[in-house]
Parts: C-alpha cells; sequence; structure tokens
C-alpha cells in the first residue's frame, strides 16, 4: 500500500515540475519581426550579461533623453503628480494604486526578451533609436577607454527585422536600405553577415543579393572591406533576421566594447621608416666600397709580397 502511494507522489512531482517548466518556457517572450532594440553577446554568462546591459544602457540613456518617465493609465505622467500638493499618506496609497492598476501594462524603454541562441540577448527597446544610442555608448568608451562591462562583447543597434528567407530579406531590404543608398545618396559600404541556429540560408548567396540590390539603389554605392563608410549588419537566429546600418564600424572594432576600449596600436612613422630605410641602403652601399677597396689593396700588395720574397731567396743564394 506505501508503495502504491510512493509511486503516486513520485508520478504527481514529475506532472508538476514538467507541467511548471511548461508553463515557463511558454511564457517567456522572444525576438519576433516587428521588433526593434539591441543584439547583445556575451561570454557565457547571460544573467550577468542583462544586467550589465541594463545599467550600461540606462547610463546612457538619461545622458540622451534624460530619466526614464512613467505614465498612468490616464496618461498622467509621475512627474505631474508630484507638483501636487496633497497629504503624504494619500500620495502613497495612490501611488500603489497607480502601480497594481497599470505596472503589469507599463512597457519599459529597455525590456530583456530571449534571443533564440546561447549567448546572445535581445534587448527590445521602446521610444529610442537604437543605432544611436550605441553608437553613442561606443564613441563615448572609444574617448574615455573607461572599461564599464565584463561580460558583454558585442553591442549591435537592430533598426529592422523580417522574415530570415532570402525572398523576404530582399523585399525587406528594398525599402529599408532606401536612406543610405538610394540615389541621391551613395557611400562606400560592407556586409557582415551570420547565422545563428539557422541552416537554411547561404551566406554567400545572401550576401551577394545585397551587394545587388545596394548597386541597384545607386550604381555609385561601392564595396569596402577596409573602412568603408557605413556597415549593413545581417543577424540572422532561427527564422527571424535582425537589421541595421551603422557607421564607424571598423573603428569601433565590430562594435566590441571589449576591444574598444583598448589602446589603439601605433602605426609606424612613414617618414622616420623611410629615413631608416635609406640609412640602412646608404652603409650597405658604404660597406660594399669598403670591401671593394680592401680586395683591391690586397690584389696589389700581392706582387710587391712575391717580390720582396724573391729578393730575399736571391740576398740568401
Amino acid at each position: 500500500m506505501s508503495a502504491v502511494s510512493n509511486d503516486a507522489k513520485k508520478r504527481s512531482k514529475k506532472r508538476y515540475a514538467a507541467g511548471h517548466h511548461n508553463k515557463r518556457w511558454k511564457g517567456s517572450r522572444e525576438l519576433e519581426v516587428g521588433m526593434q532594440g539591441i543584439l547583445i553577446t556575451c561570454n557565457m554568462n547571460e544573467r550577468k550579461c542583462t544586467a550589465e546591459a541594463f545599467n550600461l544602457l540606462n547610463e546612457y540613456a538619461d545622458k540622451l533623453c534624460g530619466p526614464e518617465k512613467f505614465q498612468d493609465n490616464n496618461g498622467s505622467s509621475s512627474e505631474d503628480e508630484e507638483a501636487e500638493e496633497e497629504d503624504v499618506d494619500v500620495a502613497l496609497k495612490k501611488e500603489v494604486a497607480q502601480l497594481k492598476a497599470s505596472g503589469a501594462k507599463q512597457e519599459r524603454r529597455f525590456q530583456a526578451l530571449e534571443s533564440g541562441a546561447n549567448n546572445v540577448i535581445f534587448i527590445k527597446t521602446k521610444n529610442l533609436e537604437a543605432d544611436k544610442l550605441v553608437h553613442h555608448i561606443l564613441s563615448d568608451l572609444h574617448t574615455t577607454k573607461k572599461k564599464k562591462s565584463r561580460v558583454i562583447l558585442r553591442m549591435l543597434p537592430v533598426t529592422g527585422t523580417c522574415k530570415a528567407f532570402q525572398d523576404d530579406m530582399v523585399k525587406y531590404l528594398t525599402t529599408f536600405l532606401e536612406p543610405w543608398f538610394k540615389t541621391p545618396n551613395c557611400a562606400t559600404y560592407q556586409i557582415a553577415f551570420k547565422a545563428r541556429n539557422s541552416s537554411h540560408n547561404k551566406r554567400d548567396e545572401i550576401i551577394k543579393s545585397i551587394a545587388g540590390l545596394v548597386g541597384k539603389l545607386n550604381p555609385k554605392n561601392k564595396v569596402d572591406l577596409t573602412n568603408p563608410e557605413l556597415t549593413i549588419i545581417v543577424e540572422v537566429i532561427k527564422a527571424v533576421c535582425c537589421l541595421s546600418v551603422v557607421k564607424d564600424y571598423t573603428l569601433y572594432r565590430k562594435y566590441n566594447v571589449q576591444e574598444v576600449v583598448k589602446e589603439d596600436t601605433p602605426k609606424p612613422d612613414v617618414t622616420t621608416a623611410k629615413t631608416d630605410t635609406n640609412t640602412a641602403e646608404q652603409k650597405e652601399k658604404h660597406d660594399a666600397e669598403e670591401k671593394k677597396k680592401d680586395e683591391e689593396d690586397t690584389d696589389n700588395n700581392v706582387p710587391q709580397d712575391k717580390q720582396e720574397a724573391d729578393k730575399d731567396e736571391g740576398d740568401g743564394e
């Protein structure tokens, strides 16, 4: 009897655990077509990466846009309410009631979602231009060389998303790329393509189709893999394609927050290098002349030495 009850308890625990896991997975929010935000890659620790991302993004968002404001269901901001003169207890009760009523519906300017790939998180943005925010962060880090994260690797803005199939991507990009590449606009560019958990797209075909599209928008657009003015970022995760066009991709070390704070390696001075080369050539030429002169002196001395030797032999005889 006891054995039967124990088996029943075990089965009930398994059912509860499985149901709880499925419910949590089903309730988790993931990256979807139509979203905008920031893709952030990390080094194994996604939870810590999310915390660092919120701190970093909020720090610079406050500088660019000011502190985040919250609104209740009537659309009034918290700052307006603070301006009203009312009893402290009444104000606290009112604030608690507002949080209960609208807190679940309120959407923050940064929201962490499942990206669909390991070591990658997606921060959904609201009322923010992700490309300008990320560029501002990297520009400041590049200037100050102050390290502000430990596990975040790259921060890639996502200003457009579409289905991750070649036909859908080309159709979407036809309009998406116009602000940067359609006549009269033109620029040198490169395409940075990465696919995760997706095998139905071939890298070379995607890049070739995008390059052909950019060429149609304006024949003056030229590929530059060394120092392009713009970089078209294409990040495919499962069935979602994340897109953006960014500046200073090479300068800011492919938008890597760890690399951008490192000191730049000094380039050799062309003038000094040229002078050193000339000096080396002159020294080599001088040594060659000295060697030739020594050989000539040796050749001239041989007959004289021979004559002296013959003379000595004659005197001996």
